[in-house]
């Protein structure tokens, strides 16, 4: 499965599924959206992961489960186990890893049978990754896991489209791979440990709501390391406790891939969501809200909103509603992966996404 492919899919509602395994990381990285590190201990319950995957059918399935941390190879037998069973439904899994095992003289046995079940990896590098795990290990690590079988790619965060971090570490991409390895490249965002130094979103208000901005990222159920099912992929979202009533799917212990799907495509509030966008909705229908601190806080703030919530209820409903919805997901993903990353990563690099991996003749159009 290729990077541009899994990207492609992100926009589509219920067309995947993000699985945190742990908080623990054996990396302190200063710039972790999850606050992850070596003394982290929450998890979702494996056997409730189990579970829930295996609750995936070969007509009701998301057609990629990413899974991810913290660290997930910590558990590398876990990661194989759930690829496994959801491989039986015809679901394709993907992994993203810090690499902290790329420090060895070789990638250990487990890491490497982990990575050959899976259908993708991913790995994560940054300066701050960099400071722990060295760059020339983690493109020799590459290496030996795309000799699985399995396709490769990097992620790599930045401070934006003019950091020198990035300029470098494409260059070295460039001379290591020859334009054969895609990446998606982000910015650093102010969560977790990096919030006390990110950038963070400016506040919004007055005539920002005044064109629709849809959201691409409520298309995913997520699942948190409470096993909370969330539909967003916010952090501050995922870590808050009470969860937003419209942006709670539901738990893993209790609930099906079915009814977890159900939730997430048949919510009117979160159909606006993904079509007009929160801020659309409250400078419509709810103006006179207290002012949001960010797109993301608009959202969280819609259940409390009477009136929003009601426009949502009017408009979004039944077939009408469902076909919207879909209409929009699927126009999203028809505008490519490049136009996804300019939207919600580092537009500079957004091409990257696009590259052909190691072996591969082209690149996906």
């Amino acid at each position: 499965m290729r990077l541009a492919e899994i990207i492609g899919l992100r926009p589509e509602p219920a067309a995947g599924v993000l699985v945190t395994l742990t908080r623990r990381c054996p990396l302190s990285c200063a710039h972790c959206s999850t606050a992850s590190g070596p003394d982290a201990d929450e998890r979702p319950d494996p056997g409730d992961l189990r579970r829930f995957v295996a609750s995936f059918t070969a007509r009701d399935r998301p057609e990629v489960m990413m899974l991810t941390g913290g660290e997930p190879l910590l558990m590398p037998g876990l990661v194989r186990e759930l690829a496994a069973s959801a491989k039986e439904r015809g679901t394709r899994t993907a992994v993203l890893s810090g690499m902290f095992f790329a420090r060895a003289r070789s990638v250990p046995r487990a890491v490497l049978r982990a990575a050959a079940a899976v259908d993708h990896f991913s790995a994560s590098l940054d300066l701050h990754h960099e400071r722990e795990v060295p760059r020339t290990a983690v493109f020799a690590a590459l290496r030996a896991l795309s000799a699985t079988g399995t396709r490769v790619s990097l992620h790599l965060t930045g401070t934006g489209p003019d950091d020198p971090y990035l300029a470098d570490a494409t260059a070295a991409v460039e001379r290591e791979f020859g334009g054969t390895l895609p990446v998606l490249v982000n910015e650093t965002r102010a969560f977790g440990r990096a919030a006390t130094w990110a950038r963070p979103a400016r506040p919004v208000g007055g005539d920002d709501g005044a064109a629709p901005a849809p959201c691409a990222m409520a298309a995913w159920p997520v699942v948190a390391f409470d096993g909370t099912v969330l539909a967003c992929c916010n952090q501050h979202t995922v870590d808050r406790r009470p969860v937003p009533p419209h942006l709670r799917l539901g738990h893993i212990a209790e609930d099906s891939w079915a009814t977890v799907r159900a939730r997430a495509l048949d919510s009117p509030l979160l159909r606006t969501v993904r079509t007009v966008g929160p801020l659309h909705l409250r400078a419509r229908h709810a103006p006179d809200a207290p002012r949001a601190a960010s797109y993301c806080d608009a959202c969280r703030q819609l259940s409390a909103l009477p009136g929003a919530v009601a426009a949502a209820e009017r408009t979004a409903s039944g077939a009408t509603g469902a076909l919207l919805d879909l209409t929009v997901g699927r126009s999203r993903r028809a505008h490519g992966p490049t136009a996804l990353v300019r939207a919600h990563g580092c537009a500079a690099y957004a091409a990257w996404v696009e590259r052909p991996g190691p072996g591969e003749p082209g690149t996906v159009r």
